[in-house]
């Protein structure tokens, strides 16, 4: 098996994972009369429910796919494949209750499209960055997530998924820079990882608390794909397919598009 098969079949395999997962954590966290609005009550009332703890060890068996993933196939592909989790998540929404109309659908289908688009167009993965120049800027964006999230709790639900998205593009990038041997560098990039996750999964837990699963997963997921696509290419060397350019182009415009659309969702 090739390393991009391989990597293929690692981020499918994550994004299953990823897609059931949300709607179990949309399911134990509107248990709660209040909504999570303090990090460490959250955690403290997290760590007590089985639930919750079983959608961890679910994201974490997702987390370990999705690093191989990353470290297999260029950064934009590996989250392309995770990003597959909407349409699952979106079929899994009927078990919270949640009936999606044919315009969520379309919005679904969008950004599927879009994102296999995305797929075909993948080149080789950039090398792997393990320099301060990359480690404390990764580190700096997990203060910048946290700062964020304290001002904006309170913010509906398709927003606080943007923020997810974005804190979970930041471990997906901070995942490139974990590699042997554990260089003082290295263990600064791989101590973000956890940190981008469990403020992201709060802020994630927040939004769908109150907010459709689906309208607040969309725009997640395309936070989550475009900031390491772009970072990807343009920082990290990662390469796309001769003449495939201007396709994964259209593919992550229509993927956003449809995220856009199917975060108006009243489910």
């Amino acid at each position: 098996m090739t390393d991009q098969v391989a990597g293929l079949l690692a981020g499918l395999v994550a994004a299953g994972l990823f897609g059931v997962a949300a709607v179990a954590q949309a399911s134990a966290v509107r248990r709660a009369d209040e909504r999570p609005t303090h990090l460490v009550a959250f955690v403290a009332r997290s760590v007590r429910d089985p639930l919750t703890m079983l959608v961890v060890a679910a994201y974490l068996g997702g987390f370990v796919l999705h690093a191989v993933a990353i470290w297999l196939v260029p950064l934009y592909l590996a989250q392309a494949l995770i990003s597959l989790s909407l349409p699952v998540t979106a079929l899994a929404s009927r078990r919270v209750s949640e009936q999606l109309r044919p315009a969520d659908w379309l919005g679904v289908a969008a950004v599927t499209g879009g994102l296999v688009l995305t797929a075909l167009g993948s080149g080789e993965p950039g090398d792997v960055v393990t320099t301060w120049t990359f480690a404390v800027p990764v580190v700096l964006g997990v203060v910048a997530l946290v700062a964020v999230a304290l001002v904006g709790r309170d913010w509906p639900g398709p927003l606080l998924g943007t923020l997810a998205g974005l804190g979970y593009a930041g471990s997906a990038l901070a995942v490139r820079g974990v590699t042997w041997p554990l260089e003082p560098a290295v263990v600064l990039a791989g101590l973000a990882v956890p940190a981008f996750g469990l403020v992201s999964f709060w802020l994630y837990s927040l939004g769908m608390h109150s907010s459709a699963v689906t309208g607040t997963t969309a725009p997640m997921i395309v936070g989550q794909t475009l900031v390491p696509a772009a970072i990807g290419v343009v920082l990290l060397g990662d390469g796309v397919r001769e003449g495939w350019a201007p396709g994964v182009a259209v593919g992550l415009v229509l993927a956003t598009a449809g995220a856009v659309a199917v975060s108006r969702s009243r489910a």
